[in-house]
């Protein structure tokens, strides 16, 4: 490894998947607004829209996503255009 350029600055941070509400503490250097207490402890909060425990490659299955909505809203939003 080269000398210098990774960070010395990790510490013990939550990382919490907003998905499944699942919460699981790893070293990183990532910046956090929030905190979270855990068995008495507070740490540095980062919220994960997905991660192991909620991918469809880990878990087996897969999850339904609303993309209905979102195209009917892109296609209100750019009608105009078509006049």
């Amino acid at each position: 490894m080269k000398q210098g350029i990774h960070p010395d600055n990790y510490r013990l941070v939550a990382f919490k998947d907003m998905s499944n509400e699942d919460v699981f503490i790893t070293k990183s250097t990532a910046n956090a607004k929030e905190t979270i207490e855990l068995e008495g402890v507070e740490y540095p909060l980062i919220k994960l829209e997905i991660s192991r425990t909620s991918h469809p490659f880990y878990t087996g299955k897969s999850k339904l996503v609303d993309t209905a909505g979102r195209i009917d809203k892109f296609k209100n939003k750019y009608a105009k255009f078509n006049k």
